[in-house]
């Protein structure tokens, strides 16, 4: 998590640095995310609960709730524990207009420049800036947006420039309304940390900070290349062994018919421990360092894989399903998904043991 902070810190070409810890920090888990990443500037996450726990476990400095507050309660909360919020649609800010608040809060505004999830557009961000910029219970403002296809080297409906037109017509007809002063601005996520150089006083790296790439798309650039080193590695061992001739099938709905004669291993893990039900066959699997593959459908508790060609594998081997020495970002792209999904799915029942 330091070596991957560091990287992002690199990239960040002198802006400040928000280390993402949402979803439990990737499934990796707050306390140990906090440790990682001490020397981020701030932490940015999503729920309310976890901000406030980040700040009983010791956590000083910013920290910024992604989405903003969901309801007027949260509010107090914020004031009180000292959290940055995004403000995105009408609603959150007429909360804001009707609340009384012990301490200012920073808020960061956030700009629809064409992903069309969360924000104002650019021609209503200077109203909704003034808006905020009257009330005296905020404080410092930041502008922020957030990228749809940073990851993308080739062409996409929403390229990154046009996206920045946009960023930077809105905030022009903010200083066009009157505000005299550069805003302060958040951009970048993994992808624009890693693949472009853009001007920001903060930056929002995510995925890179727990050694999985951005580029997830086949022939992408690996999290390897990038110089980022894998955070969470998913260890389990060979429990059985099944010796198979030609025609014999393996797991549930016998998807699995060998061609000639398998030795097949039973490891212990399956999708009640995070791994996903629907990999196919050929999904990449380490015994012992050799490269094999699954077979068969995974169960809940246990996946299969074929030995035929790994000497020596036995009872006990070691497996590597993700992580060192197996990127997350292979097994998830065989998998039909991407690697935050196969982080954040690990279940609470897998001990942890830390490096």
């Amino acid at each position: 998590m330091q070596h991957n902070l560091a990287r992002a810190r690199a990239g960040a070409r002198g802006a400040k640095v928000w280390a993402v810890v949402k979803a439990n920090a990737y499934g990796h888990g707050l306390e140990r995310a906090m440790r990682g990443f001490a020397e981020a500037d701030g932490l940015a996450l999503v729920e309310v609960d976890y901000a406030v726990r980040l700040r009983e476990l010791g956590w000083s400095k910013p920290i910024l709730l992604l989405e903003g507050f969901f309801d007027a309660s949260d509010l107090p909360v914020m004031a009180q524990y000292d959290l940055n919020g995004s403000v995105h649609c009408e609603e959150q800010i007429a909360m804001l207009a009707a609340a009384q608040l012990s301490h200012p809060i920073d808020v960061h505004l956030k700009m629809n420049t064409g992903m069309n999830r969360l924000g104002f557009t650019p021609a209503a961000v200077a109203g909704a800036y003034a808006r905020l910029r009257a009330m005296p219970h905020i404080g410092m403002i930041t502008v922020m947006t957030h990228f749809a296809n940073a990851d993308e080297a080739g062409p996409t409906r929403l390229p990154l420039a046009q996206q920045m037109l946009r960023f930077e017509a809105g905030v022009a007809s903010i200083g066009a309304a009157g505000e005299g002063t550069r805003l302060p601005r958040s951009l970048c996520n993994s992808a624009g940390v890693l693949m472009h150089h853009l001007d920001s006083d903060w930056v929002r790296p995510g995925i890179m900070l727990y050694g999985g790439t951005p580029s997830g798309a086949p022939g992408g650039t690996s999290a390897q290349t990038f110089g980022l080193l894998p955070t969470m590695t998913l260890r389990s061992s060979i429990i059985g062994i099944q010796d198979i001739a030609a025609g014999e099938v393996v797991g549930y709905g016998s998807r699995y018919q060998a061609a000639g004669n398998v030795k097949v291993g039973v490891v212990a893990c399956g999708y009640a421990d995070g791994y996903p039900r629907h990999a196919p066959e050929g999904t990449p699997v380490l015994v012992d360092g050799v490269r094999t593959g699954l077979i068969g459908r995974v169960s809940m508790d246990m996946l299969m894989v074929d030995l035929t060609h790994v000497p020596g594998a036995k009872v006990g081997s070691s497996v590597t399903l993700w992580g060192q020495g197996m990127p997350i970002d292979e097994v998830a792209l065989a998998a039909g998904t991407i690697g935050y999904e196969l982080m954040c799915a690990l279940a609470p029942r897998v001990p942890v043991n830390e490096a």
